[in-house]
């Protein structure tokens, strides 16, 4: 990375050359360094973690690689619980992690070493920058980190436990209507005042999912973008 002055990647499980392992630990440490990165070869997303990265350095809070692993829609709260197989970057937590090694059933290679952990509760937002044609468009969730309901030893990788402003059901919707990715990069560094600026800088689209999101509204504004978009 220093010799090629390279300040994101990527990894490929179906491409790990001489590799012994998906490299899980390197990536998390690379994160907690500064360094973008995205999985399965996400351009997109290693660019964007790197550019959030930069503007969240010397804030509290963290940044990192993120995904929707899964829902959880009932009993109690709908809460999206974030992981991915390995990657999850340890400046979202303020608890030691732990180092364990456990069996991966992708990649064929030897058993991977990675950094377990449990994000911080607190405020956050979860970006996707997606390919809309032509242009590029940022989508952004404002999301309150909790902590989980119940322990998870079953689930050997680190993760993040958040409540989707307006409500999951609602920014559910949202994110689909808006094409956006699910890769994305979840910060606890930065408020939505840091994306209007960016976005406002570099050109982007941006549409924003908060607890004022009207569902048949943010519609209409999606459509009235591409208008805006082709003709600015």
């Amino acid at each position: 990375m220093t010799a090629g002055s390279f300040n994101a990647f990527t990894t490929n499980f179906e491409d790990l050359g001489r590799l012994r392992q998906l490299p899980g630990l390197a990536v998390q440490r690379l994160m907690a360094d500064g360094y973008g990165f995205g999985a399965e070869g996400d351009w997109k997303t290693a660019a964007l973690l790197r550019i959030v990265k930069a503007m969240a350095a010397g804030l509290p809070g963290g940044t990192s690689f993120m995904e929707d692993y899964t829902y959880h829609w009932g009993p109690g709260e709908p809460k999206i619980l974030g992981a991915h197989m390995l990657e999850v970057c340890p400046s979202l937590t303020h608890e030691r992690p732990r180092m364990e090694i456990h069996p991966l059933s992708i990649g064929g290679r030897e058993d991977p070493v990675r950094l377990v952990f449990t994000a911080s509760p607190g405020e956050g937002i979860v970006i996707g920058l997606s390919d809309v044609g032509g242009r590029l468009r940022l989508t952004a969730n404002e999301v309150d980190l909790v902590e989980p309901d119940e322990p998870m030893p079953r689930l050997p990788v680190a993760r993040a436990v958040w409540k989707p402003r307006l409500s999951l059901r609602t920014s559910a919707e949202a994110w689909l209507l808006a094409g956006a990715p699910h890769h994305t990069v979840l910060t606890t560094a930065l408020d939505r005042s840091a994306f209007v600026d960016f976005a406002e800088m570099a050109r982007l689209e941006l549409l924003m999912i908060d607890k004022n999101t009207d569902l048949e509204m943010f519609a209409k504004e999606v459509r009235w973008n591409e208008l805006y978009w082709r003709l600015a």
